[in-house]
């Protein structure tokens, strides 16, 4: 799955109230794309987690680990310098079909 930001799928609009609100966007997000195609997180084997800064990281791996609490996927985490619509987080995943 291509990387997802915190969008709000009713409004269209960027939730940025707080890193971890937005975290939570983008991992609800990508929990409901994975249903569509029938898996769920369990399926998930790898993140790819992009951040505008690492200060947040700790933040973001509580919010993370809410979501991937048994056999987390394997997971890499980077800083980058900007992110679309401003966004402080994006994560991709690999997961395995049904």
């Amino acid at each position: 799955m291509s990387g997802q930001i915190a969008l709000n799928a009713a409004t269209g609009k960027l939730e940025q109230d707080s890193i971890e609100l937005e975290t939570d966007v983008v991992l609800k997000n990508i929990q409901a794309i994975l249903h569509e195609a029938g898996v769920g997180l369990n399926r998930v084997v790898k993140t790819s987690i992009f951040l505008t800064s690492m200060d947040t990281f700790g933040t973001v791996n509580q919010v993370y680990s809410r979501y991937f609490e048994s056999n987390p996927p394997a997971r890499e985490t980077v800083e980058v310098s900007k992110l679309p619509k401003g966004a402080r987080v994006e994560i991709s995943c690999i997961a395995l079909a049904g």
